[in-house]
């Protein structure tokens, strides 16, 4: 496969085929056309001249090395394609692997290591590692001690495992969603997601702990990180006929869903409900209103996570490391300041702590 066919089978240009290839930057062609592109060197398992590209980029590697492989786990989506979050991420580590001389060979989630064909491909298509994307169980663990030499594990919950990890603090980063809320007067805060084993629970609940509050039952929906999720989620909330004043979402995905529940219950947001949750995947600046939302470095934990891994294969280092990259608030439409209403009666946590 060359960049001619590429080229050709994508439907582009082949100096478009190699600015998405060779080049880091996003706006080189449109995120359909990256994807494709992205697709057919997957499939055909194309990879670079390194002749060229060293004569090129003035690589000090040798020009005859060889193509190495990495696989992908996305162990908290049911495929790789059901969650912008992790499909940028994959991305993201695909494009930086693809410039030192790697291929994504395959990528697979954490049910499909269950199946006979993906186990098989699994056994028999050896890789040099793999790139765990997001919180897994211990079952997955084990299962990745026993057929892979190298892991790299990125995410926003902190792995319990010596592994090579690359997060973005999900705890620190609901804390900061809701000192943003509190921040606005907000005391009743609902909260939409996962529950168990979750960071950004346990910030939820540290943060109204530290304001002498106390999360109520009724405020709390335990439903998995998705836009159906979200919908379903908020839908049970307003069922309840609490009297929050704002949302905290674990994710953009679920606050997405969250608030076409909210519309068609008739609410208006903010006005009615504040709404706010974590990653700042590109949707969330085209929602209306804008969701205001923790910015996740998304491109960056990709590339760092696709360079540690690398280093580890070419033993670079034997320790296992631990990088944590920064967060920002990106503050759009969808939350504003508490406005004092006719409340319902009072709930658990609208009681400040009383001292003991």
């Amino acid at each position: 496969m060359t960049l001619k066919e590429i080229a050709r089978e994508a439907g582009v240009s082949i100096s478009t085929v190699s600015r998405v290839i060779n080049k880091n930057s996003t706006n080189v062609a449109s995120k359909e056309v990256q994807d494709r592109i992205w697709e057919i060197v997957r499939r055909t398992g194309y990879t670079p001249n390194a002749t060229a590209r060293s004569l090129k980029t003035g690589a000090a590697k040798a020009a005859d090395s060889p193509t190495r492989s990495i696989a992908c786990l996305y162990a908290r989506a049911e495929d790789s394609n059901s969650d912008l979050f992790f499909s940028t991420l994959a991305r993201s580590i695909e494009k930086e692997a693809f410039k030192h001389n790697y291929v994504l060979k395959y990528s697979f989630t954490g049910i499909d290591i269950h199946h006979p064909n993906t186990f098989r491909l699994i056994t028999d298509n050896h890789v040099d590692g793999v790139v765990v994307l997001g919180r897994c169980d211990k079952q997955t663990l084990s299962f990745l001690k026993k057929y892979f030499n190298c892991v790299a594990y990125t995410g926003l919950n902190l792995l319990e495992a010596k592994y090579d990890q690359v997060i973005c603090d999900g705890y620190q980063a609901s804390l900061a969603a809701m000192n943003t809320l509190l921040g606005l007067g907000h005391t009743r805060i609902g909260f939409i997601g996962e529950t168990q084993f979750e960071d950004r629970y346990t910030g939820y609940c540290a943060a109204l702990s530290a304001h002498n509050l106390r999360p109520a039952k009724s405020y709390i929906v335990n439903v998995p990180l998705s836009s159906e999720g979200g919908y379903k989620g908020a839908k049970e909330l307003l069922s309840r006929k609490t009297d929050v004043s704002a949302v905290f979402c674990c994710n953009d995905n679920t606050a997405i869903g969250a608030m076409r529940a909210i519309k068609e219950a008739g609410l208006v947001i903010p006005d009615d409900l504040s709404v706010i949750s974590i990653d700042d995947i590109d949707t969330a600046q085209y929602l209306s209103p804008m969701l205001t939302t923790i910015h996740i470095p998304v491109e960056e934990m990709g590339q760092m996570t696709a360079k540690i891994l690398i280093d580890r294969i070419e033993e670079g280092h034997k320790l296992p490391i631990k990088m944590n990259l920064p967060f920002y608030l990106a503050n759009r439409e969808s939350c504003a300041p508490y406005a004092e209403k006719a409340q319902g009666p009072e709930h658990e946590h609208t009681i400040p702590r009383k001292e003991e």
